[in-house]
């Protein structure tokens, strides 16, 4: 018989497993160098990094509730086509093609790299060969129940690793490195902007749409009742959402007092590294090894599960374990090409990814109002525009004169949010079509989660 009460355990576990997959060893090493970077500009940056980093995640989750609960639903309002290549590239994105072996590539640098010391160029890394090869097979055969997995994500391995990370924190806030520097780089005039558009690298809005299904499919699997799938995600949303906002304030602050110290750090990993080194000492840098590798783990775990599940539904050639073990085998080949080599193609993809998704979730909270699928189609269409204008110039391939005309006439482009200009005005000619030419007559409804 299905159950229709929510106990307070459920709720936690379901909670802490939400948090976790969300919480990754990627996402930690962003806060810290904002942090260093920011300095005492460290308010207007670290709120612009929680709108997309945080906020917006909440509302991913919210507008997922309110469209069925599948990324599909939600995108299927453009189009079905447009639908499938979105769905298939975010998915591959934030599974075997980017996330998951980026995940693999950071807790190696973090959590092995310290003690087993730096290979030189050009010289065969057999350390990262083998951990990446136990740390993958640890991962597949955790997802491959994706039943045991939420126990096992949910009750032993989040509250262990919160419970290390909290324990470097504490000492962080107790006993701050040095104080405050000032803002360097874009944070000096633009603090705010760059902060905006840091929350992309977390990467978490793009993980709601893919954790979504896996969630709600986690959560039926503890016996939750369908009428009450809705309010327990947006519930353990909230609570994931306001929890990954302390840790990211948390670790911006350890960022911001130890520049003094360590000075600008070429990445988050390195500035975790010395700050919990200089906190804690020896012992310090292996707890820190330790919550990284638990994070990792956790976050690949929920990127393969939701990927794997996505594609045994679309692509029916193989199993659910199947595709688990597939993207296993290519995560820990391409993490085997190291961290510089995988993060050195990855921005361009998520100057393109971030406006569309971002627009989506804004069509969703305000369907009620304005959801024609000619008001989908114009601002969606607006924003992938952008993104792929961003995407170029970020990747060096966008030309010189078209940049120079943008920067001086398109609003906010300079910020790197130009595309909100364009999805706006694509909104609006959408609307003004429906209007004038009544092209579908009806708004698209809103579905509970079923």
């Amino acid at each position: 018989m299905v159950r229709h009460t929510f106990t307070a355990r459920q709720f936690f576990t379901l909670s802490f497993f939400l948090f976790a997959m969300f919480l990754g060893a990627g996402n930690i090493i962003f806060a810290p160098v904002l942090g260093q970077a920011a300095g005492s500009h460290l308010f207007e940056a670290v709120s612009g990094f929680l709108i997309t980093g945080v906020g917006l995640v909440l509302l991913a989750i919210i507008a997922l509730a309110r469209s069925g609960g599948a990324v599909e639903k939600l995108v299927n309002r453009v189009h079905p086509t447009f639908a499938f290549f979105y769905c298939v590239a975010l998915f591959l994105v934030l599974g075997p093609a980017y996330v998951i072996p980026r995940t693999g590539a950071v807790v190696y640098e973090v959590a092995v790299l310290p003690f087993a010391g730096v290979v030189p160029e050009g010289v065969f890394d057999g350390t990262l060969l083998v951990f990446s090869f136990v740390f993958f097979a640890l991962t597949v055969y955790l997802t491959a129940d994706i039943g045991k997995m939420v126990r096992r994500v949910g009750e032993i391995i989040t509250p262990c690793f919160i419970g290390l990370l909290l324990v470097i924190l504490a000492v962080s806030l107790v006993k701050p490195l040095g104080a405050v520097g000032m803002p360097s780089g874009d944070y000096a005039a633009n603090a705010f902007g760059k902060g905006f558009t840091q929350g992309y690298f977390t990467m978490d809005v793009l993980a709601a749409f893919v954790f979504g299904k896996i969630f709600l499919d986690a959560t039926r699997r503890t016996g939750i009742g369908s009428s009450e799938l809705n309010n327990v995600f947006i519930r353990c949303g909230i609570f994931s959402m306001l929890a990954l906002a302390a840790v990211q304030v948390s670790l911006a602050w350890m960022g911001a007092t130890s520049v003094s110290v360590l000075g600008l750090s070429a990445n988050g990993g390195q500035a975790l590294t010395g700050i919990v080194g200089l906190l804690l000492g020896r012992a310090g840098v292996w707890i820190l090894a330790v919550v990284f590798f638990l994070t990792g783990l956790t976050t690949a775990i929920g990127c393969l599960s939701a990927v794997a599940e996505y594609f045994s539904r679309k692509f029916t050639a193989l199993s659910y374990k199947g595709w688990v073990a597939v993207f296993g085998i290519i995560s820990f080949f391409i993490t085997n090409f190291g961290l510089t080599s995988i993060l050195k193609f990855s921005a361009p993809f998520l100057y393109f990814l971030y406006p569309v998704s971002i627009t989506l979730i804004a069509l969703a909270l305000l369907n009620r109002y304005i959801g024609y699928r000619s008001v989908y189609v114009g601002a969606v269409g607006g924003a992938a525009v952008m993104g792929f204008a961003d995407g170029l110039k970020e990747a060096g391939l966008l030309p010189q004169g078209l940049d120079t005309v943008m920067t001086q006439f398109l609003p906010f482009y300079g910020n790197g949010m130009g595309w909100i200009t364009v999805a706006l005005l694509g909104g609006v000619l959408g609307y003004a079509a429906e209007k004038i030419f009544r092209l579908s007559g009806r708004i698209f409804e809103n579905e509970p989660i079923s």
